[in-house]
């Protein structure tokens, strides 16, 4: 180099110096951590819940809920409720003009309760009143006469005890037969296992505003997942066709799961309706336990038949779900939990028996992993069995039995996404192991029990053990998918309008990382949802990354093929020679570049598409078919430190290996995986919903305990399979549900490896993980 060209180059350094550094570029497409466009307001505490919306003439609502687990109601009395100061409606069953009845898998529930209570906190009765202090003070005016009844709480005992409601005790039984019955391997292990309880346990508490309509309808703002589903049941109750009757979602303060408990929207609406005016009910945190679905509750007996190398022969297994009072989405739980009881696991012949049943405890719904979780616990303890009984190491004896892609699922459907999950269980598996904890008074801390735990370092053993999970995406057994998107573009700015919800899973950033992709627009809006949008679905099991994002894509393809085919006919060739980038449009050949503001040059341009993935089939009467669309699979390897003398559990890392399909937003897929695995920490645990003869003990955030950041290992993340499936918009699979999977069952097997415990039942208990003196 020239000292001429030195100078210049310092000169040019040093200016840049002085002008300060470089301002770092926008994330921008698909591959990008694009951050969401409600961070901000979200952090500083001014993005707008149900909880905080007001109306003009604004009342109050209040639910009355039934303190028993199982009763006769004799008679209901409001006329002190309605005499009091302030009280300007009470509603009970009487006072439904429509549909009684309603239900997510099936119009089963009441309303209100009217003759029978099935479940703790069922609602009998509803007040509207001008303070909220008056609205539960009227709420606990009303008088019920009981007749109290003894409840049905174990599962067991539904198959002989009374009819517990009109459709009867069972919900649905599944037999699946794969194989030969005959069949037996050299080695056979059996195991008894047991889920308990999980609240989903969402950050906010229900909450929701009504308000009436000149035309006698009624608009309902609430957090719901699945808008278009919460207006066809509250027009059905309220006696209104669906156009009379708008959902607007508010934002959502979390959501693991559907909020799908539309026992507060229902009553809700019909105060708004009776009494014209504004209404807003605002749930306790009791309220929300009381009210809202739980994860199924679950009875699991397995038996593994292997050869001598620990190769799978046959799997038989019963597993009984405890749906609580009313169907819901009992039928889809059981049909993932039979289909996935091998696990991601070659199996040549398997025998699984499931049964749903109703019973007065609490009712269980749709919470991520719903199914799948509860076997993976029971099949990975029972690989643990075998590797145990055949002295071969736990992670060995998976390899040798793991599934890949073309291998055949008991339900006698092929696998045609990618499942990599020898390549999985390897990265995790290879993961160097977090080192030993420190004897030293200075290191007290990493003791199980927390800080100043009563442990002794002597007492404390080291284990580690391993969990492979698998979850289906999207609906199964036939359920249409289908979800509608428009995207507009005008001066620049392209908005999209789809009624997929944010839940906080990520849609509306992906959403705006789509349109920029393809249409080369930075500044891209997702519009509010509202039941006026075409719909686009419940928002659960990855739909809308793949549907609605889907249709997304499709839409704004259309509008591209808008912008560039003027372009296009100018320089006399076909669109697809034109490409989009950086806000540019350029041929192939170099002949055409122009912006794409230059090309818009103040046009609108819009286009609505569908996305529908190819069908699926009800699982038939062996419980064999095509019932899933796709399938995403995750490997997670814990290692715990067990204090063996007082039975407390502190896990210290979870090396995690996932396959993704395709990375969309780096940032948030890694948020989203840890935030999976730290649910998973909790059912592991802590999470257990307590009931005494069907009634919720301490529904709350103290009785139900959380797992805190203290509570929280180390996460690794240490391989993310990007492997597309080809039948997916951009090749991605949905992250959440997988690791709340494997990860309960990975914690489990840890705690077997270090205390040599059975540990059959989640959340651990203390008395499990202690080892008594031989």
């Amino acid at each position: 180099m020239s000292n001429e060209a030195a100078t210049a180059t310092t000169a040019t350094a040093a200016g840049a110096a002085e002008a300060g550094p470089a301002p770092e570029p926008i994330p921008h497409g698909l591959g990008s951590s694009l951050p969401a466009a409600d961070a901000r307001a979200k952090t500083e505490g001014t993005f707008p819940y149900a909880a905080d919306l007001w109306a003009e003439g604004l009342l109050w609502a209040a639910v009355l809920r039934a303190p028993h687990a199982r009763a006769r109601i004799t008679s209901i009395d409001t006329t002190h409720a309605r005499a009091m100061p302030g009280v300007r409606a009470v509603v009970t069953h009487e006072d439904v003009p429509g549909s009684p009845l309603y239900g997510r898998g099936k119009a089963d529930r009441p309303v209100f309760a009217s003759e029978v209570v099935r479940h703790h906190g069922e609602p009998i009765a509803a007040v509207a009143a001008d303070h909220p202090d008056t609205a539960r003070m009227a709420a606990a005016a009303v008088i019920v006469e009981y007749e109290v009844l003894d409840p049905v709480t174990d599962p067991e005992q539904a198959f002989e005890a009374e009819p517990l409601h009109p459709d009867g005790n069972l919900i649905r039984h599944i037999p699946l037969r794969h194989g030969d019955p005959e069949a037996a391997g050299e080695v056979v292990v059996e195991g008894l296992y047991r889920i308990g309880r999980q609240d989903p346990a969402p950050i906010g508490a229900e909450a929701g505003l009504a308000v009436p309509r000149p035309d006698g309808g009624v608009e309902l703002y609430v957090a719901s997942t699945d808008p278009h589903a919460d207006r066809d049941t509250a027009a059905a109750a309220f006696g209104l066709e669906p156009q009379r009757v708008k959902v607007v979602v508010t934002g959502v303060p979390g959501a693991t799961a559907d909020r799908e408990d539309q026992g507060f929207q229902l009553p809700l609406g019909l105060l708004a309706l009776k009494t014209g005016c504004p209404v807003k009910l605002t749930a306790t945190r009791e309220e929300s336990f009381l009210g809202h679905a739980h994860r199924h509750p679950t009875l699991l007996r397995y038996r593994h038949h292997a050869d001598a190398e620990g190769r799978l022969v046959k799997v038989e297994a019963q597993i009984l779900l405890d749906a609580g009072a009313y169907a819901d989405t009992s039928a889809d739980a059981l049909a993932a939990a039979v289909s996935f009881a091998c696990g991601p696991y070659v199996v040549p012949n398997a025998f699984i028996e499931g049964w749903a049943v109703r019973t007065n405890n609490p009712p269980s719904g749709h919470v991520r992993g719903e199914g799948a979780m509860q076997v993976c616990a029971a099949y990975e303890a029972q690989m643990d069995k075998i590797a145990r009984k055949l002295g071969i190491e736990p992670a060995e004896l998976r390899l040798r039995n793991v599934m890949a892609t073309g291998d055949v699922l008991p339900t006698g459907q092929t696998v045609t996404c990618p499942a990599p999950v020898a390549e999985l269980l390897q990265a995790v598996r290879d993961f160097p192991l977090p080192p030993l904890p420190k004897d030293t008074p200075e290191e007290e801390w990493l003791l199980p029990g927390g800080p100043e735990g009563a442990g002794e370092p002597g007492a404390v053993r080291r284990g580690v053990g391993y969990g492979l999970g698998m979850v289906h995406m999207l609906g199964a057994e036939g359920a249409d998918e289908v979800s509608t998107a428009t995207v507009k573009v005008q001066d620049g700015v392209a908005t999209v309008l789809c009624a997929a919800v944010e839940t906080g899973q990520g849609f509306t950033t992906l959403a705006r990382q789509i349109v920029q992709e393809i249409l080369g627009v930075d500044e891209v809006h997702v519009a509010p949802v509202d039941t006026d949008q075409p719909p686009a679905g419940a928002g659960c099991r990855g739909r809308h990354t793949w549907v609605s994002g889907g249709a997304v894509e499709r839409a704004a393809k259309m509008v591209r093929t808008q912008l560039l085919q003027p372009l296009a006919q100018n320089f006399g060739m076909s669109t697809e020679l034109l490409q989009i980038a950086d806000g540019k449009i350029t041929s192939y050949d170099g002949v055409l570049s122009t912006t794409v503001a230059e090309a818009l040059d103040g046009k609108e341009l819009w286009a609505t598409a569908q996305c529908r993935p190819h069908p699926t089939e009800p699982l038939d009467d062996a419980g064999q078919g095509d019932a899933f669309v796709g399938l995403a699979f995750c490997a997670i390897r814990a290692v715990v430190d067990v204090d063996i003398e007082l039975g407390s559990v502190r896990v210290v890392e979870l090396a995690v290996a996932q396959d993704v399909g395709r990375v969309l937003n780096p940032a948030q897929l890694a948020a989203r995986i840890e935030a999976g695995v730290t649910q998973g920490v909790g059912i592991a645990l802590t999470e257990n919903l307590r009931t005494a003869r069907g009634v919720i003990r301490h529904p709350d955030l103290i009785g139900y305990a959380l797992p805190t950041a203290l509570d929280v290992p180390d996460i690794r993340i240490v391989k993310l399979v990007e492997e597309r499936d080809v039948v997916a918009p951009f090749g991605a699979k949905a992250v959440s549900a997988v690791p709340v999977v494997a990860s309960p069952a990975a914690i489990a097997s840890a705690v077997r490896a270090a205390t040599g415990r059975p540990v059959n039942r989640l959340p651990i208990r203390p008395q499990a993980a202690v080892v008594t003196a031989q």
